[in-house]
């Protein structure tokens, strides 16, 4: 009976939180191919057209999430096994990143092809981890599935640079950091996935918990863009910067107090048996919770899904349907030319006179900003939902004219331009990828939220492929000198962002034809959520 009762209290929804939230932390290892894509391409004597094929593999592994979906979806009994999705992700971690520093390190020879497939095991690892995390979020708080996406996907946005943080701390070469990436992302998911799993979501909890979680995601964020904006003002020391990574991993290790003081919390709220106790904690709790949650949940509610009234469509259900197709190809323009972009940083850094720490600190600002576009498009989209009833696909359409203007900035090669233009893009990329799981949910239902949201996220390798390898590579190469594999100036890459702005502009237009199609059934939710406050 105390082992069951430890158990119980050992595993809840917000140490579940907790364990993904650290999970997501170091999930990231495809944010960091820009620290080592050089050392790749000079070991293996790739040109650009060669190492945009592996970047475009990379894309596909970390984006093409369907056999993750469909591996949380199975169960018996709807019963979930985040777990298991877990576990072969740390395997895929393993087995592609331990031959890829074989490889670069000179032990065993791997031609082009067989680099590849490192690779997309390697980057396939990520959606397993993205995957069971983010299911496993939204099922434990449905009321606020906004908010806890945008932790987690904000977590795993800052994941490139708390990896870049601990690659230049500990000193070592980009070889060497390959196979960190191999190690730390399978350690830390063997320890906690345990702790990962579905909970009752019909018990009331303290919203107050919830926003710590947001408040460290922030902390974290700031703390990480001070220390990269000293690093390049001042000479830093190896001891400063190792105190600097101890207070780094004591942030990260935070979340733990937070679950330690609400499972003491929530024990309390549960002994109280009465009529009246449960009537004022009802309403103590923010009402939005309850009704965002009713609101998903109730059948003939405001969760009958668009275009035909039926409720959590499967995935061939939902790939028959217009607005799907709308989401994709959004999202294909969107992530698309953000993956262009974040692929061939150093290489544009490298173009315009950039050093190699340099790019390297453009890396590590990047998950800063795609950090805050995924955290800040949860709450700003809930926000404006709730009071507003603004569809979350108004918000997909202007982060994509906000990135158009970001292409359109580096592009021009002035000074500071790539700073400048790679924080609009990060930040918008990063809104996307919030956004993006939010609205599946909505539109098609949690019962296989996994596998949709997967299957649209296969828009940002398709995007990706047709920008980075077809255009970005292409005209790179065409502007290198010839027999030789750098390209230095402007023009090695301006037409390439001036067609990726286009590309933008395109998708903004197609995410607002999905915004005025889905206008009639946000506003039902809000009508929903109105209703039952006023019922209570």
């Amino acid at each position: 009976m105390a082992t069951a009762l430890t158990r119980t209290r050992t595993r809840t929804r917000w140490s579940a939180l907790a364990a993904s939230a650290l999970i997501q932390c170091f999930a990231g290892s495809s944010y960091c191919f820009g620290v080592y894509s050089p050392a790749l391409k000079a070991s293996q004597g790739y040109d650009q057209s060669a190492l945009d094929a592996v970047a475009f593999f990379k894309d596909v592994g970390a984006n093409a999430g369907v056999p993750s979906g469909f591996l949380a979806a199975w169960a018996p009994a709807g019963r979930r096994r985040p777990w298991l999705v877990l576990l072969a992700g740390a395997a895929l971690c393993a087995v592609g990143y331990l031959p890829m520093w074989l490889a670069v390190a000179g032990i065993v020879p791997a031609p082009l092809p067989l680099m590849c497939v490192y690779m997309l095991l390697a980057a396939q690892a990520q959606t397993f981890f993205n995957t069971a995390d983010v299911v496993t979020a939204v099922e434990n708080f449905p009321g606020r599935r906004g908010t806890v996406i945008g932790i987690m996907k904000g977590f795993l946005g800052l994941s490139g640079a708390i990896l870049v943080q601990i690659y230049h701390t500990l000193h070592i070469d980009p070889s060497t950091f390959i196979l960190m990436l191999a190690a730390l992302p399978t350690a830390i998911t063997l320890m906690l996935m345990y702790f990962v799993d579905v909970h009752n979501t019909h018990e009331r909890y303290s919203k107050k918990f919830l926003d710590a979680f947001s408040l460290i995601a922030v902390t974290v964020a700031g703390y990480l863009m001070a220390f990269i904006i000293c690093d390049q003002v001042f000479i830093i020391s190896s001891a400063v910067q190792s105190v600097c990574s101890v207070i780094l991993l004591l942030l990260l290790l935070s979340p733990v107090a937070v679950v330690v003081m609400a499972q003491k919390s929530e024990p309390i709220q549960h002994e109280e048996s009465t009529s009246e106790q449960r009537i004022r904690l009802l309403q103590e709790e923010d009402a939005e919770d309850s009704v965002s949650a009713r609101s998903t949940t109730a059948p003939g509610g405001s969760n009958q899904y668009l275009s035909d009234g039926k409720e959590n469509l499967n995935l061939l259900q939902a790939m028959c349907k217009l607005n799907f197709w709308l989401l994709f190809l959004s999202m294909a323009c969107g992530m698309g030319s953000g993956l262009a972009t974040v692929n061939n940083i150093s290489q544009i850094g490298g173009s315009l006179g950039y050093t190699t720490k340099e790019t390297s600190t453009l890396v590590s600002l990047w998950s800063i900003w795609n950090f805050s576009g995924r955290f800040g498009a949860g709450f700003i989209s809930d926000h404006f939902l709730r009071l507003r009833g603004v569809g979350r696909p108004f918000f997909i359409g202007v982060t994509l004219l906000i990135m158009s203007v970001g292409h359109a900035i580096i592009s021009s090669g002035l000074p500071t331009s790539l700073y400048i233009g790679s924080v609009l893009v990060g930040l918008c990329y990063g809104c996307q990828w919030a956004l993006m799981p939010s609205i599946t949910s909505e539109i098609f239902g949690l019962n296989h939220f996994g596998t949709i949201f997967n299957m649209v996220a296969v828009a940002s390798p398709v995007g990706s492929y047709i920008l980075s390898v077809r255009v970005v590579g292409y005209i790179y190469d065409m502007e290198s000198p010839p027999d030789e594999h750098a390209c230095l100036g402007n023009h090695c890459f301006a037409l390439s962002f001036m067609i990726m702005a286009g590309v933008c502009v395109f998708g903004s237009a197609v995410a607002f034809v999905l915004f005025i199609r889905t206008r009639k059934f946000y506003r039902r939710v809000v009508y929903a959520s109105l209703q039952s406050f006023l019922e209570k």
